[in-house]
């Protein structure tokens, strides 16, 4: 762990009128307490989620917390390259700036292909976010002060990719899927220098949330059992992302996570990835892969 640790919660976030937020997977969990608290902040939220009955359930359930927040709901199923051509298009038809894209949808534990043949965890988890990113880096770069916050997890430093065929099912895909979520923002941060805007990654630590609803008894019991022994709900573990995603003093480049013990707990503060995801000719040919793999292409 590195830099200044301060006891920061959702109270530190300031006030984010006028701010337009899209937060993927925010039915539930972490996404869902990431798009309450910038909500009761004052930023318009853009619920992005595969379930839209969910969505609108999640929306209403914010405008009851937090009343007159201003709520969007679009569907989004991130292991569909065309239904996120789709959300985007519908973003940007609505919002002419993205003040914060938090890309914090995740799954594990899933055995497949997605709609468009890539191994279903580092699909949905990296090409997808991948490809909305880029679908609405105009919009970002619009922005006085534009941020991506892409959520990776601890697990990140068992990932391996074969960058010839990054969406090849080889070995712990989850753990790879976390690992290119962070090679991808520091490259996206690089490729941001110049600009308005930049990117961040996070993590939760241990938190109690519904990513493991897909995997096997024997890894989901014991990672919910962790959470639960340091008190790590969903709304602390939103936090990390939270501070990444509103603090002034937070950088493009930088990881986010809880302070304490082998960040599973405590408050959020900037934290240290891996050797493997800082690694620039790395993160250069994932980018290059993804870009061949999703057909989109980031502006210059």
């Amino acid at each position: 762990m590195s830099g200044a640790v301060m006891q920061w919660s959702e109270t530190d976030i300031p006030g984010l009128a006028w701010r337009i937020a899209v937060v993927t997977g925010a039915d539930t969990g972490l996404g869902f307490e990431t798009a309450r608290a910038v909500a009761a902040r004052g930023a318009t939220v853009v619920l992005a989620c595969r379930d839209s009955g969910k969505a609108a359930d999640a929306a209403q359930r914010i405008t009851t917390r937090v009343p007159g927040a201003r709520v969007d709901t679009v569907a989004l199923d991130l292991a569909s390259l065309a239904s996120v051509r789709a959300a985007a298009q519908w973003v940007r038809g609505r919002y002419d700036r993205v003040d914060l894209l938090i890309n914090n949808a995740g799954v594990t534990g899933l055995s497949g292909t997605t709609e468009d043949g890539f191994e279903i965890q580092f699909g949905i988890n990296h090409l997808g976010h991948f490809a909305l990113t880029g679908l609405l880096q105009d919009r970002l770069v619009a922005a006085e002060a534009g941020r991506v916050v892409t959520v990776s997890s601890i697990g990140h430093r068992f990932g391996r990719i074969d960058l010839d065929d990054p969406a090849r099912s080889a070995g712990n895909a989850y753990a790879a899927s976390k690992l290119a979520n962070l090679l991808f923002t520091y490259e996206l941060d690089r490729r941001l220098a110049g600009t308005p805007a930049c990117a961040l990654a996070a993590h939760p630590g241990g938190a109690s949330t519904e990513v493991f609803r897909y995997s096997p008894a024997l890894f989901r019991l014991p990672n919910l059992a962790v959470a639960r022994l340091f008190g790590r709900t969903p709304a602390m573990g939103a936090f990390p992302t939270l501070r990444a995603a509103t603090d002034p003093a937070a950088k493009g480049g930088e990881y986010y996570g809880p302070s304490g013990l082998f960040e599973i707990g405590g408050y959020p503060g900037r934290v240290r990835s891996s050797a493997r995801s800082m690694d620039p000719e790395r993160g250069r040919r994932l980018w290059v892969a993804s870009e061949e793999l999703t057909g989109v292409r980031f502006p210059e």
